[in-house]
């Protein structure tokens, strides 16, 4: 039995949201932790003790998703108020809304290099923002029911969505094609993503199950009957080695990937567990639910250094041969070899001296609306210093936008219609969204029609040769 040092441990847990938590994302530096709750609130806790904790102010309904960008100077929520926001995750408060989805959104997730935000809505859609300029992009349908879910792949190539439809599809971003597609007949995936290395997904499923599947193989890897209620989401650690999951049956499970087998079930929530989020560096994992509670816990297993798990993982993105379950999940030394039996963490009685209410700060923001057609970002304040300072990933700067540049395309900006001149109604939105969603209906199949006549005319051509050339051999024997 391996020591208790190596176990889990619940070490302080945050007390602020008034409803049931959503959402929680660690800052890429581990220092922060952003929660998103039914009370329509977003919190910015800071993992220092006695420091305060900020309570974001702007979404108008529950808020069911949110996350910080790579860089960690934005932070994105989804809410079933039909918008987006983009934050600044300070006391300023500073935010941006796009409004492009005709019903409740779902998720939200950065590309890995945090130029691109793909959204996951109720209106069946899958939007992708860009986040240099902080306009859409294009939206891809194939889903017919409500999309739950949308993440990216670690090299930002491929997305992955699920539905209520029982589908989960893969899409390529260049050619914004579906490219494949898992399907089951039991019950629909809650929550979808990448492994660490992209090889792989997982699905935490309505049906009380969590798959793992291969993309490369289409083949399902590991399948999980651990929990007695709904899956509503899961973590992979860094290593690719664990997969952390949340479920109604008010439990939190680690499953060990390499072994393939649950090792810890931890019981520290008082009703059904909705998220859970491993920190960048897998030392840490945060998870909420109907409690209003969001618990802060320490892994203690599998030290590594985040940075060079990124780049052996960079390293493994090439599609090859078809993998064996032990290339994916290469085996190594195991810190529970000698586990056979899985382990039961309630910290609930056992825990006292933890840090429940921080002063809370409200932050009330100063909106900014980015619609369907809108290109550029309208702020309150001195708009040269917000795009320079905020708005903008200063990483993704080129050349072409110096703060020269910045400050002329600012200027520009007082040209543009105001903000009740560009509001669209909802009826006239429903309208457009419907109309693309033909439009592109009608592009696929004028694509399908165009490929059936070129194979068409190649087979008439090859019939036109065969006929001369047997003319030929007629004519040449008589």
């Amino acid at each position: 039995m391996a020591s208790a040092l190596e176990d889990p441990v619940l070490e302080r847990y945050f007390k602020g949201h008034k409803a049931a938590i959503t959402s929680v994302d660690f800052s890429p530096s581990g220092k922060q932790l952003a929660t998103a709750s039914w009370d329509t609130f977003l919190m910015l806790w800071n993992c220092k003790p006695q420091a305060r904790a900020f309570r974001f102010v702007g979404h108008k309904d529950v808020v069911t998703s949110v996350q910080f960008s790579p860089h960690g100077n934005l932070l994105a929520s989804a809410s079933r108020d039909r918008t987006v926001r983009l934050w600044i995750p300070d006391k300023r408060g500073k935010s941006s809304e796009f409004k492009a989805h005709t019903a409740p959104v779902r998720s939200v997730d950065f590309s890995a290099d945090g130029q691109f935000l793909a959204t996951a809505s109720e209106d069946k859609s899958i939007k992708v923002w860009n986040m240099y300029r902080q306009r859409f992009l294009y939206s891809l349908y194939r889903h017919t029911h409500w999309v739950r879910c949308a993440k990216f792949s670690p090299d930002g190539r491929l997305l992955v969505s699920c539905s209520e439809d029982k589908t989960i599809k893969i899409w390529d971003t260049t050619n914004k094609q579906c490219v494949n597609n898992f399907s089951d007949s039991v019950g629909f995936a809650n929550f979808v993503d990448f492994n660490p290395n992209g090889t792989c997904i997982a699905s935490a499923g309505s049906d009380h199950t969590v798959k793992i599947w291969d993309i490369r193989v289409n083949k399902l890897l590991q399948h999980y009957q651990v929990h007695s209620g709904g899956v509503n989401c899961v973590s992979f650690h860094p290593s690719g080695h664990y997969l952390i999951t949340a479920s109604s049956d008010g439990t939190l499970k680690i499953l060990d990937l390499l072994e393939g087998r649950l090792i810890y079930t931890l019981q520290g929530h008082t009703g059904p567990v909705f998220t859970v989020s491993f920190s960048k560096g897998g030392e840490l994992f945060s998870s909420g639910g109907t409690d209003a509670q969001v618990l802060l816990w320490r892994t203690n297993f599998d030290d590594l250094n985040c940075k060079d798990m990124i780049k052996r993982n960079l390293k493994r993105l090439h599609f090859d041969a078809s993998p064996h379950l032990a290339d994916i999940y290469p085996r190594t030394p195991h810190p529970h070899e000698g586990k056979i039996e899985t382990i039961e963490i309630n910290p609930k009685l056992e825990v006292i001296d933890l840090q429940t209410s921080p002063p809370v700060v409200d932050v009330l923001s100063f909106d900014s609306t980015t619609t369907t057609d809108t290109t550029t970002v309208r702020t309150l304040a001195d708009k040269s210093e917000e795009i320079s300072g905020y708005f903008l990933n200063p990483s993704l700067l080129s050349s072409e936008c110096s703060p020269t540049s910045l400050k002329k395309k600012t200027e520009d900006m007082s040209d543009l219609p105001s903000e009740s001149q560009r509001s669209i109604p909802l009826a006239l939105t429903d309208a457009l969204e419907h109309i693309m969603e033909q439009l592109n209906v009608l592009t696929q199949t004028v694509s399908i029609l165009e490929q059936r006549l070129t194979l068409t005319e190649d087979k008439l051509k090859d019939c036109l040769e065969n006929q001369q050339r047997l003319f030929n051999v007629i004519q040449h024997k008589s």
